[in-house]
């Protein structure tokens, strides 16, 4: 979340004349609402099992770079999908990072809280021990351009 997976994934694509696929758009364009509306009617389990069907389906494709939501890391079948299908790029970005790049943006259900920097915290905590174990490259991500990133993981080796 605000690490910049969109936007570092369409550069990308288009540097390597791929095409940029982003796992919750096509969420949204099936179901024809928001995120945080399936959030809100279905809770979190229902949104996992939309993304899940998603992932599945998109890692079998070639020739795309696709970017998931955070959480998709915390279900083994989406890892395995990842992991055997495709390079997976962790952009890491730190808590202060993705709150100024997250403020104003209203469309992100985890972080509609009194106390967005502690649920950060708590999903960090959750998640980034798969982030590693699934990550091909690590990227840091703070303060830095989108076509910084995008040099970047050009030019380092993928170790597949």
């Amino acid at each position: 979340m605000g690490s910049g997976k969109s936007s570092v994934g369409r550069q990308l694509a288009r540097k390597k004349k791929l095409r940029f696929i982003d796992c919750d758009q096509v969420i949204i364009d099936r179901t024809g609402v928001e995120i945080s509306l399936i959030f809100e009617i279905e809770g979190e389990n229902g949104f996992r099992k939309r993304e899940k069907n998603i992932i599945d389906e998109l890692t079998a494709e070639d020739g795309i770079v696709l970017a998931t939501g955070g959480g998709a890391v915390l279900d083994p079948d989406n890892r395995n999908h990842l992991t055997g299908r495709g390079t997976v790029i962790y952009l890491r970005a730190s808590i202060d990072q993705i709150l100024k790049r997250t403020r104003k943006d209203t469309k992100r259900p985890l972080l509609n809280t009194d106390n967005p920097a502690e649920k950060l915290r708590q999903i960090l905590a959750e998640r980034e021990a798969y982030y590693e174990e699934v990550a091909d490259m690590i990227i840091d991500t703070d303060n830095r351009t989108v076509k910084n990133v995008v040099e970047e993981i050009c030019n380092r080796e993928i170790k597949k």
